[in-house]
């Protein structure tokens, strides 16, 4: 549920103040959907692509590309893009504006239960407050990407309210059809006018545009990395020296043309995603370092309890959870559990993440299990990562356009004597037959699995011919063209096309969830704002701050500088005339985690003082031990506990921190 106590204008006003990141061409009146980070932002985007290429990349081994962002249809037409990425949208039917319908469903339906709240607040006598959110969870994840509707204190019926919060807990299995039929049955209208709407329709979310200068080439931005993964899988395999399973990772931009975007990062028509492929044995799909993860307990919402209209949560460890079919797999499940401690290590809060079972009908007809790590802002629930099963899916389909064999050929530990069906093609008949055709129908029958074959065989037996249909057209077949026979063979080589596992991140909602969590306000001042982001994403590690402009302090300042950035520690200079209090203050909105002060002190003995950001606390040491202490904190190799268990500590002087 939504948190009406959490103010996110001010939180926005700090991200817009310290230009995190801002609406891009704004002087021009600004297109929504599209963002700029400022130099705040860039460092924290950085920060966490880093991390997340030390986290996955350099641990698991795994192969980086980066692949264009320009793809031609062709490639999305076999992937199913050009056909099923889109999202239903209707519209006002006297003004045109247009809605994506399950945000709008959503929308409308939260807004009468809050009416029906607020009624039954009423009538009890009991002032009710709360800010118009969600009734549960699972309603609330996807607050961010949908309009909000006029809340009409109303009391409802027990079979309405019941009926509402089922089809809310539902809504990501909905289909148009489904969505059509509720917005009939509801009532539902536009929002702001009173209207009614159009059957929701599909809209592509591609962005298309034209290759080279005929324009004959149609192309799209590309709506996802994994593609480029996929098409170069053959080259990915053989660097691997042939060795399964292995994984390939990519990080980049992709774009999605959002029916209706709003809420800042959260739903955004051009965005910086991760994306994983781990290609894996179909018949072995175990994971080597699984018993890493095994313990791990994960806050787990099944389908199951999804299509029951619940939203309970079950906490449960990914061993558990394996074993019990919950999750399909160990591979899986181990990409499960490196994604939640990637997810704590940036700075996300662990009790406000939970990873969300895919539906049937939200799940790709291919993937045999999905999950979405979720988690929970002051907009609800966000999906911010997704990690599928996608069987063979995408090399089967590209293998099959490209005539390109894209699969694993592995040498086995004893040969295997197996019975399968055989095809043979007449070639001296075939030609002459099929003329021009005959490569694509050869081609299309030695393609045939074993069932589709004995199927074809049942027919020739029965009839004497049969007939297969190859780009639309049907060609008959006789046995004077072919022949099927079951034989024996021996097999020293096993062939086969890999499954895929793919965790895709992205980073701009994990952003926003971090400046949520992070956000707070000291007790003693309310205008004290502060981003406890951790220090390893920190968007600088440390600020230097002279105590004056006194020259005196240049050369300190300059050569402390010199030697923080030889340690690879980012660090940002404040050396206004402001009060070192303002000065800590607005440092602490950046969420630098550690500030070294010099004074006059500093140029007697060579000591400084280093606080850090949430405790205010602080030590003073000779410039050496300062700059080892701040290279350990950078990398989190000590703790600011071991650090003030080590060295007198001492809280700031009174108005040092105002």
């Amino acid at each position: 549920m939504s948190d009406p106590s959490f103010n996110r204008s001010q939180l926005e006003q700090l991200i817009s103040r310290r230009f995190f990141y801002a609406p891009a061409f704004s002087i021009y009146g600004g297109v929504a959907g599209l963002y700029d980070y400022g130099p705040t932002g860039c460092a924290l985007m950085s920060n966490i692509i880093q991390l997340w290429r030390n986290h996955f990349v350099l641990e698991e081994e795994m192969l980086e590309v980066d692949t264009t962002i320009m793809t031609p249809a062709e490639v999305l037409k076999t992937s199913g893009h050009v056909e099923k990425f889109s999202d239903w949208m209707c519209k006002d039917v006297k003004n045109g504006e247009i809605f994506r319908a399950d945000h709008l469903v959503e929308a409308v339906l939260e807004a009468r239960l809050q009416g029906d709240k607020e009624a039954k607040a009423a009538a009890s006598g009991v002032a009710h407050t709360e800010a118009p959110t969600a009734t549960d969870p699972a309603a609330a994840k996807k607050a961010s990407k949908k309009k909000k509707s006029k809340v009409v204190v109303v009391e409802l019926k027990p079979e309405e309210k019941a009926a509402y919060e089922e089809i809310l807990a539902k809504i990501d299995n909905f289909g148009g059809p489904e969505l059509a039929e509720i917005i009939t049955k509801w009532n539902i209208k536009s929002p702001e006018s009173g209207n009614d709407l159009t059957a929701p329709q599909e809209f592509n979310l591609m962005f298309d545009s034209s290759i080279g200068p005929t324009g004959h080439l149609k192309g799209y931005l590309r709506p996802e990395t994994a593609q480029g993964q996929f098409l170069n899988f053959k080259k990915l395999l053989e660097f691997n020296n042939d060795k399964m399973p292995f994984a390939s990772a990519s990080i980049g931009r992709s774009f999605r043309n959002e029916i209706s975007p709003r809420s800042g990062l959260l739903r955004v028509r051009e965005f910086t995603m991760a994306e994983i492929e781990h290609f894996v044995d179909p018949d072995n799909k175990e994971h080597s370092r699984f018993d890493d993860v095994k313990d791990i307990k994960l806050n787990l919402l099944p389908a199951a309890v999804q299509l029951e209209g619940k939203t309970d949560i079950t906490v449960m460890t990914i061993g558990d959870a394996v074993a019990q079919g919950v999750v399909d797999n160990k591979t899986l499940g181990y990409f499960l559990g490196r994604i939640y401690l990637f997810l704590i290590k940036v700075g996300i809060n662990p009790e406000k993440l939970r990873f969300r079972q895919h539906m049937s009908n939200e799940m790709a007809h291919y993937a045999c299990d999905c999950w979405d790590a979720e988690i929970k802002s002051s907009y609800g629930w966000i999906e911010c990562v997704g990690c599928a099963d996608r069987s063979a899916y995408d090399l089967t389909v590209h293998a099959k356009r490209t005539k390109e064999k894209l699969v694993v050929r592995e040498q086995l530990d004893e040969p295997k004597v197996i019975d399968k069906l055989q095809l043979e093609v007449n070639k001296k008949v075939f030609g002459p037959k099929f003329k021009k055709n005959a490569k694509t129908v050869e081609d299309a029958l030695l393609a045939l699995s074993e069932d589709n074959l004995q199927k074809l065989k049942d027919e020739l037996d029965a009839s004497e011919k049969t007939s297969i249909n190859v780009e639309g057209q049907d060609y008959e077949l006789t046995k004077t063209d072919i022949s099927i026979e079951r034989v024996t063979v021996t097999e020293h080589i096993r062939e086969y096309t890999p499954n895929v596992i793919e965790p895709s991140f992205g980073l701009g909602r994990i952003l926003y969830s971090l400046l949520e969590h992070s956000w707070w306000k000291r007790d003693n001042d309310e205008d004290r704002n502060v981003l406890s982001f951790p220090a390893v994403v920190a968007p600088y590690k440390c600020c230097l701050l002279p105590l004056s402009g006194n020259s005196v302090f240049t050369p300190v300042v300059r050569n402390l500088s010199q030697q923080l950035r030889a340690k690879n520690i980012s660090t940002r200079t404040d050396d206004s005339k402001a009060s070192i209090g303002r000065r800590y203050a607005r440092n602490d909105e950046l969420g630098i985690p550690f500030s070294v002060t010099i004074d006059f002190q500093t140029v007697e003995d060579g000591t400084v003082t280093l606080r850090e950001r949430d405790s205010t606390k602080q030590i003073r040491e000779k410039i050496e031990v300062i700059l080892q202490v701040l290279k350990e904190l950078s990398e989190e190799t000590i703790t600011w506990d071991k650090v003030v268990a080590t060295y007198p500590a001492f809280s700031a002087k009174e108005g040092d921190e105002e």
